[in-house]
């Protein structure tokens, strides 16, 4: 290892090198860098600090900071913080109020060990170890205790600090390191390749654009190793503009201000780095059980009447339909808290809200962060006494949405979110919506402000837009002020989470329920507030392709609850392409069709093959959205993505890394979608294991050792697969979520080739503000399955059983799947608790296609989901 690392090391130097030499703007003198000055350790432990000074001064985008504070700090067993600041002075970082970073209680104190030069730092049971190299210039790196593996290294690169140019390196094994995340751009493969400039600019921009920066700032990667499999996160946490340069054998970090502050996350799995990462930064607001339920939305909805005739479109072509959704065309000229008085007049509206009430649907309105200036409104009017817009130059500065004129909200000023919370108040008092949707709010803008300081006009040019656009470009302009002196320059990638904080507070105070809240803007921490989809796409192929990686980086960004705009927002669908999308969107976390106001009309029961489609797809998701609850529940409890990659679960096979155009559904659930125009088969990669249809339990795959397989692919069917070794708890196919929930459970036994089944079910109400908390409010069952030569066997343990017997959920089916024919064939009989079921006929045994398995259904059962049992098959 250690050979291989000195060769790797010496390789990596020479592209560094090579990389900094064809950067003719950023040529830095011989010698330049930083000097370890001194180390201590402080007398708790808690902290080394190192002071470094600057050997050789550079003016290239402007003067060095010439002393700085390295801060390193074991903040658990498996993450590390490096922190390296001015020691002069402070600098903006991103406020403790948004992300708090005190040390967690289970800190262990550090030890320190010279060697050479070197310091070595570990403390007791930390998964990581930390060595800061006392040669010229300093360097820092970040290994894995258990294997020796470096996971970030500084050696033989620069660390450049200065006011507005913040630089840092690290080399990859590029052979064996696979980067994940770094968003949010459109990429056209959801692994990292070499050679791509990721920039961190939150910008109103076409989602189907690849390659530039789009409306979130995410700077965190997720390294899975091969061939082990083992993963580790690296979070850059700083609000500023940056362009992140991954060139297949390190990764750079151009950073326009702040400070750079570092957290290295150990894993091992996937899913631990997710938890590790999302206990930093905020774990992922719960969901309510009817968010999971199909979405309606357009741009050019005329009036109330075409509301109605869209839900009633649904109805008659017996398509699920949840919530309506109103772009900003039910505003009075898009002016927000205002209702159209021609086209969507109250007298209109709230009979359209409440009759979607009591059909057990729900209503979601749009609101955008722009306050039109207009003095006779009394929003406008409100702000003004508040004083609480923007600034610049010290006056309200001036911009240009859909209103025309406005002036744009301050986040940071103190009389903000009370104002936002009283103007929600007061219209949902007129107007009784179930969730919001806040867009436009990176801050978009119609203006290109020009320069007024030194500020616009910062001396690296991030590549935003991909053509490295000013990073005024249809925005605020940076030069802005918010309360309290800071610049739009610092905080620009932080309106969105800011917005969205507000927003889910203001919700839960109004309401007392769990927030429904849609944001296109993000950054790190959003998803402890909203939901998000992936913006303004196109109807094109690509771009249903591209919805996937969007919602799987969003995954690892610890924002669960994703999806995208279903048969394209812009452009004229086809029948075809929307056919497929919907067999796609059925299955995001976040599932809505919403088109532009110039695109065709495209809702799912305009087209008899997409119906068809759209029924038979949407009502599988229908019956899995138990499955989905209780992932939303891992997902609130430990930052697990609900749709995955395929190497969250199965890490040791590198054939999953590459892998872009399928997905899981927790880990039992695998989805391969066509996304090719006139296709009639996918091939798909099935990892080791058994899989069954969902569809019709009959076709099976199993795959010994990971291979790609043929599907037919049917043009109004999308293949969906269930991994053996599975317990799903299944629901009806109904209209409505409120319907579905009172239909009782099926459990689907599905055995791996180990002659076991494990699942889990989590049931609340579906709006209590936490899921889980108060005794009484909830259940957690879990299922464990076993097969052998005399039959099978489930069982069920259950926590918190109160809330399921009271609300007399049943399990009214059991159907076991992957039974060998020894097994199958002799249950002929079936007992819950000692008890023979009953219904005269036992068990129905049959065996799949392929006559290899059993599929042994149970019905007529209404064994309480509250109680435990064992259900018996055979002798």
């Amino acid at each position: 290892m250690k050979a291989f690392s000195a060769l790797f090391f010496f390789f990596f130097s020479i592209s560094l090198l090579l990389h900094s030499l064809s950067r003719s703007e950023e040529e830095l003198p011989v010698g330049y860098g930083y000097r370890l000055r001194s180390s201590s350790t402080s007398s708790s432990g808690k902290y080394l600090t190192a002071d470094l000074e600057i050997i050789q001064s550079s003016t290239i985008y402007g003067p060095d900071i010439p002393n700085l504070k390295f801060l390193a700090s074991f903040e658990s067993a498996d993450r590390i913080r490096i922190r390296i600041s001015d020691a002069d002075r402070a600098r903006w970082e991103v406020p403790e109020t948004l992300i708090p970073r005190e040390t967690p209680p289970y800190h262990r104190s550090m030890l320190e060990e010279d060697r050479g030069g070197s310091l070595f730092l570990s403390a007791p049971l930390s998964n990581l170890d930390l060595k800061l190299d006392g040669s010229t210039p300093f360097s820092f790196s970040i290994s894995r205790r258990s294997s020796g593996e470096i996971l970030f290294d500084t050696g033989g690169s620069l660390l450049v600090f200065k006011d507005r140019y913040l630089e840092i390196s690290s080399w990859l094994p590029g052979d064996r390191a696979n980067l994940y995340g770094l968003g949010e751009h459109t990429k056209r493969s959801f692994r990292l390749t070499a050679n791509e400039t990721m920039t961190m600019w939150n910008s109103d921009t076409w989602s189907s654009v690849v390659d530039q920066n789009l409306y979130g700032s995410h700077p965190f990667y997720m390294d899975v190793r091969s061939p082990a499999g083992d993963a580790h996160g690296v979070l850059l946490l700083n609000s500023n503009g940056m362009d992140v340069i991954y060139g297949g054998t390190y990764i750079t970090y151009k950073v326009i201000g702040g400070i750079l502050d570092l957290y290295f996350f150990a894993g091992p799995s996937p899913e631990d780095v997710m938890d590790q990462y999302t206990e930093l930064v905020g774990r992922p607001a719960p969901m309510p059980y009817w968010s999971f339920g199909f979405h309606q939305c357009r741009w050019g909805y005329r009036n109330v009447e075409d509301l109605e005739e869209v839900v009633e479109g649904y109805e008659k072509a017996g398509i699920p339909l949840e919530t309506m959704w109103s772009d900003i065309d039910y505003m009075d000229a898009f002016k927000d808290f205002t209702l159209d008085p021609q086209n969507y007049p109250i007298q209109r509206m709230k009979p359209f809200v409440d009759k979607l009430h009591f059909n057990g649907q729900k209503f979601v309105f749009i609101l955008d962060p722009g306050i039109s200036i207009n003095t006779s409104y009394s929003t406008f009017q409100r702000a003004m006494e508040a004083d609480i817009f923007l600034k610049r130059n010290g006056t309200n500065y001036e911009g240009e949405v859909w209103p025309g004129k406005v002036y744009f909200p301050d986040w940071f000023h103190p009389n903000t979110s009370t104002f936002w919370f009283r103007e929600i108040s007061a219209f949902l008092d007129l107007l009784p919506a179930d969730g919001l949707w806040i867009d436009m709010n990176e801050i978009a803008n119609f203006l290109n402000p020009a320069p007024v300081n030194d500020l616009d006009t910062p001396p690296y040019a991030i590549n935003n837009a991909g053509v490295r656009r000013p990073i005024n470009n249809r925005t605020v302009p940076v030069s802005c002020t918010h309360h309290g002196g800071t610049a739009e320059y610092d905080v620009h990638n932080l309106h969105g989470l800011l917005e969205a904080k507000s927003t889910h507070e203001a919700l839960l105070k109004i309401t007392g329920k769990r927030p429904f809240l849609l944001t296109r803007s993000t950054f790190v921490g959003s998803g402890r507030y909203a939901a998000h989809w992936t913006g303004d796409n196109t109807a094109t192929w690509d771009d249903l392709a591209y919805s996937i990686l969007g919602m799987l980086n969003f995954g690892l960004f610890g924002i669960p609850m994703v999806g995208a705009d279903i048969c394209g927002f812009s452009g004229d669908t086809t029948e075809e392409l929307c056919r497929r999308w919907i067999q796609l969107g059925a299955f995001y976390p976040f599932s809505r069709n919403h088109a532009v106001n110039s695109s065709i009309r495209h809702e799912l029961y305009l087209w008899d093959s997409v119906a068809r489609s759209a029924k038979k797809a949407l009502g599988l998701r229908y019956r899995l959205l138990p499955y989905y609850y209780t992932l939303m529940k891992e997902a609130n409890s430990k930052g697990t993505p609900i749709a995955r990659p395929l190497f969250f679960s199965f890490p040791e096979d590198a054939k999953t890394y590459g892998i872009s155009t399928q997905f899981m559904i927790g880990k039992l659930v695998m989805v391969s979608p066509a996304l090719q125009p006139a296709a009639t088969y996918v091939n798909a990669y099935f990892p080791v294991g058994r899989w069954f249809n969902l569809f019709n339990l009959s076709e099976t795959v199993v795959s010994p050792s990971g291979e790609y397989v043929r599907l037919e692919s049917p043009e109004e069917e999308i293949n969906v697969h269930v991994r053996g070794g599975s317990v799903l708890a299944m629901q009806d196919q109904a209209m409505t979520t409120r319907l579905g929930r009172k239909s009782g459970f099926e459990l689907l036994v599905v055995f791996g080739s180990d002659g076991t089944a494990k699942g889990e079910l989590f049931v609340d109400d579906g709006e209590a503000p936490e899921m889980g908390g108060e005794v009484g409010r909830w259940s957690l069952i879990k299922f464990t399955g076993e097969m052998d030569g005399n039959g099978a066997k489930l069982w069920s343990k259950v926590e918190g059983g109160r809330y399921a017997l009271e609300r007399k959920l049943v399990v009214k089916k059991v159907v076991f799947l992957g039974l060998d024919e020894t097994s199958a064939v002799k249950t002929t009989a079936a007992s819950v608790n000692g008890k023979e079921v009953s219904g005269g006929e036992g068990a129905r045994v049959r065996f799949d296609g392929r006559g290899r398995f059993g599929i042994v259904e149970i019905e007529g059962l209404s064994q309480l989901m509250g109680e435990e049992f064992q259900l018996v098959l055979g002798g």
